[in-house]
């Protein structure tokens, strides 16, 4: 159940906009002024009827009891989720307006129970039938094996395929690769796709976009080459490979996997939220730390081209559920399972680290993971200070520091994070890896409560 009289932050909810255009529009109608006929039920639940420029209000409702996220119903005909009215009401409440008044669930308005009814419905609905098809792929092993091997035989073809387009590069020189053009990566990587092995056609595309990433170009491609040839010979060898190295290998070729690992209940705090997009697929990563356990998990969700993810979970908030890894070396991904209880706002802060030990925990991941990009990492008492035309977070009273990666200097959340400090320490909280440190959330000096970067 949401605890209403624990209210979210304005930020919270602002965290929840698809856009900075949704963002600013929903904080106009952060007033009672527009709203009418608005209530709130215990059960987690937010109404009310939106002034527009029609003869008749938008009917906008918020379902907040989600474990995993709220969701929202508006009559405005907005492709967006949320939109600015949904973003309006829940900043109403957030700000604890008089007159969002608390009734018992049974006497929200008509139009809004049965949106909820039905919600409720289609999510049973949806775990029944997600556990009919678990039964059925149960009753029939042989045929799930019988797939599994055609999909690897496929895959170590379009491996080998792929060391030998390796093996033509490295023997006609790396110049060869900038007088190429992308043409050939993108021939190489819908080779892969047709193999079944689509985290090989991913790094094949970012091979073929390091020619034209700038001075030192050929280390890089090199160094890329390198890892991509690595993971090749792994797989190609995956069946000798220790238990937890062979389930890496899996994962980063590209092959599905289900959360084997034992459930794991938790008060959960969200330590960081964002999204990377490409052309087909929107990636939403949540970053959670775990009161108890002091375990810190990954939950990922995705969304359509041009779509957000389902799953939204603000940071700053916490959730009582259970979460699964996922197998694979550190198990830092994992599959949200029962909820016990909606999100609500939680002052828990992760302990933290030094910049030495930051990056000590990175190299000792990169054993039994040499394709990990970065490790999720929190650094107490360190400050923001300027590195000729970069930045670093050195520890305070120190001389030792961590760069801060080239995105995350072209990002808006550093002029946040310098403002916040103001030369004092503060402890953040970040992807830690090769090319730097990238923070992600922030909390002040004698301030429990955190502040996104992204």
């Amino acid at each position: 159940m949401t605890q209403q009289g624990v209210r979210w932050t304005a930020d919270q909810v602002l965290a929840l906009a698809p856009d900075p255009a949704s963002r600013k529009a929903g904080s106009k109608l952060g007033t009672a002024g527009p709203w009418s006929e608005t209530g709130s039920a215990d059960e987690g639940t937010v109404w009310g009827l939106c002034k527009g420029s029609g003869s008749k209000p938008y009917q906008t409702v918020v379902d907040l009891a989600d474990a995993a996220g709220p969701a929202y119903k508006c009559s405005c005909p907005s492709r967006k989720f949320p939109c600015k009215h949904a973003l309006g009401l829940l900043l109403v409440w957030a700000g604890g307006e008089s007159a969002l008044a608390t009734v018992p669930e049974e006497r929200a308005p008509e139009w809004a129970a049965q949106w909820l009814a039905g919600r409720r419905k289609r999510t049973a609905d949806k775990a029944e039938q997600r556990a009919g098809q678990e039964a059925r792929g149960a009753a029939d092993p042989e045929a799930a094996r019988r797939r599994a091997e055609r999909r690897a035989e496929r895959i170590s073809a379009g491996a080998a395929e792929l060391e030998q387009r390796l093996s033509d590069l490295l023997r006609g020189g790396l110049a060869a690769a900038e007088q190429a053009g992308y043409g050939l990566w993108e021939e190489t990587a819908a080779r892969m796709v047709d193999a079944q092995a689509p985290g090989l056609a991913a790094r094949v595309r970012e091979l073929g976009a390091i020619p034209s990433s700038g001075p030192g170009w050929p280390v890089r491609l090199l160094e890329e080459c390198a890892l991509l040839h690595l993971l090749d010979q792994g797989w190609l060898r995956h069946e000798r490979l220790p238990g937890e190295l062979a389930a890496t290998v899996r994962s980063r070729v590209g092959l599905p996997a289900a959360a084997d690992g034992p459930p794991v209940r938790d008060r959960w705090l969200v330590l960081a939220q964002y999204d990377t997009a490409d052309a087909k697929l929107t990636t939403r990563r949540i970053w959670l730390h775990g009161e108890a356990s002091g375990r810190t998990a990954l939950l990922l969700s995705y969304g359509a081209a041009g779509r957000a993810p389902e799953m939204s979970l603000p940071v700053g908030l916490a959730l009582d559920a259970e979460v699964a890894a996922f197998p694979g070396a550190g198990r830092q991904r994992v599959a949200l399972g029962e909820r016990f209880a909606a999100p609500a706002p939680a002052r828990i802060r992760p302990p933290g680290v030094t910049t030495a030990e930051a990056a000590a925990r990175y190299g000792e991941a990169l054993r039994d993971d040499p394709w990990l990009e970065s490790v999720p990492v929190t650094l107490r008492d360190v400050v923001p200070v300027p590195a000729g035309d970069s930045w670093q977070l050195a520890d305070a009273g120190t001389d030792r520091a961590l760069p801060l990666t080239a995105a995350a200097g072209g990002r808006p959340g550093l002029w946040r994070l310098v403002a916040l400090s103001g030369g004092a320490p503060v402890t953040v909280f970040g992807e830690c890896g090769h090319r730097g440190f990238t923070p992600l959330t922030v909390w002040p000096q004698g301030d429990e409560e955190a502040v996104t970067l992204c």
